[in-house]
């Protein structure tokens, strides 16, 4: 296979992997528990063959339905061809067959992908394949890029747990709220603006699953959907610790609760826990740490449900419980220019460390501020370009695509 495409160089791969992160991109909200992939063919000409990207009810992964368009419209021009892949090629047997074995048996030249699969056990073999099948094969083009879309899947397939999103809405002087007894019971009370509210919507949309606690259900009383309007395979599924079962029974969440709202309580009041489930919610009772929910074991019970990405939208004590447990991976701060005082509730209460925020992105919604940092990398070290592609020994997970 040495027909490679003449006219590809560095600024023709970042285009075209660029173009394949657009195809990507259609996939959010529609491929958890797979990753979101896009992929574009081009024939031996160097011309656009096919397009593709991943959504799992559909099964086909991007790579083959690219291959499919490709098939159609280029004929013999794919034999020599290119494909670009925002994710490794899998080279296992899942609900389909390994794309690296369509790949090859459509005659390519040459695959470029933007990272290694994040999978320990699984990364490299997709590139191990292609290559002893003589292709060119090129990695790490928009790896940043590629990986940012994938961290969610980078961080269930690693370690079977959510990634974690902490959102938090405050003032300049980190106050959530104002003081007790300021406002009304059960209603909201809005620190930053319109424009900075609308921004966490889309923070919904990438989510499986969003997490409060009790105490915020009671203060403020929120729906916590996913009112972005964009297309989603599977609810946002909103989620509730509750150490002492206090869930109001006409809370709007347990008002609208069609299997989307799980709480997680250490309470035996079996009775309580059985008039909530009557009401739509689904109750999980864990054994307690320290009295309280304990936030390992939620992040488990999730992963094992196929939540990739979790959003908390939570008060001080889990904001602080969370993020001194370690379990944080990215924050997204919205800072409001207003400052509310000493007595108004803390962002985070009782730390004894410094949390730095790394590599900070700053936006602005009008007169407020949007700072997203992320804490812990879910990616494994020492995979993606060069001589980091070569993969670990055999094994994968129990989801479709690795």
């Amino acid at each position: 296979m040495n027909d490679h495409p003449a006219n590809h160089g560095p600024d023709q791969d970042l285009s075209w992997m660029r173009r394949a992160l657009e195809l990507a991109a259609r996939g959010i909200g529609l491929c958890s528990p797979n990753p979101v992939v896009g992929c574009v063919i081009l024939d031996r000409n160097g011309q656009v063959c096919g397009e593709g990207w991943h959504e799992y009810d559909l099964v086909d992964h991007a790579e083959v339905v690219a291959l499919k368009e490709a098939s159609r419209h280029a004929g013999e021009r794919l034999r020599g061809g290119a494909a670009y892949v925002t994710l490794e090629p899998c080279n296992h047997t899942g609900r389909t067959p390994p794309c690296t074995g369509a790949l090859i048996d459509a005659g390519l030249g040459r695959v470029v992908a933007a990272t290694v699969d994040p999978n320990p056990h699984v990364a490299g073999h997709g590139v191990e394949r292609l290559r002893a099948a003589g292709m060119e094969v090129t990695l790490g083009v928009c790896e940043a890029e590629a990986r940012r879309l994938n961290e969610g899947f980078a961080r269930w397939s690693r370690h079977k747990r959510p990634l974690v999103l902490m959102k938090v809405a405050m003032s300049l002087d980190g106050r959530i709220a104002p003081p007790e007894g300021m406002h009304a019971t059960r209603e909201p009370y809005w620190i930053t603006s319109e424009a900075a509210r609308a921004a966490v919507q889309p923070l919904r949309w990438h989510a499986d699953a969003a997490m409060v606690g009790v105490d915020t259900v009671v203060a403020d009383d929120p729906m916590l959907t996913d009112r972005s309007g964009l297309r989603r395979r599977r609810p946002l599924q909103r989620v509730v610790l509750d150490s002492a079962l206090r869930m109001p029974l006409d809370a709007k969440m347990v008002a609208t609760a069609e299997n989307d709202l799980l709480i997680f309580t250490v309470s035996n009041d079996e009775a309580r826990a059985n008039e909530l489930r009557r009401r739509g919610a689904r109750v999980e009772v864990l054994a307690a740490e320290a009295g309280r929910v304990p936030l390992g074991k939620v992040l488990d019970k999730l992963g094992e449900e196929g939540i990739l990405t979790l959003l908390t939208e939570t008060g001080t004590r889990l904001n602080t419980a969370l993020l001194v447990a370690g379990l944080v991976d990215r924050v997204h701060l919205f800072v409001s220019p207003q400052i509310m005082g000493s007595d108004a509730v803390p962002a985070f209460r009782g730390m004894t460390s410094f949390v730095p925020l790394p590599q900070v992105e700053i936006e602005r919604y009008g007169n407020d501020l949007g700072l997203c940092a992320l804490l812990k990398d879910p990616w494994p070290e020492g995979r993606g370009t060069g001589t980091r592609d070569q993969g670990s020994e055999a094994g994968q997970s129990s989801l479709d695509r690795k």
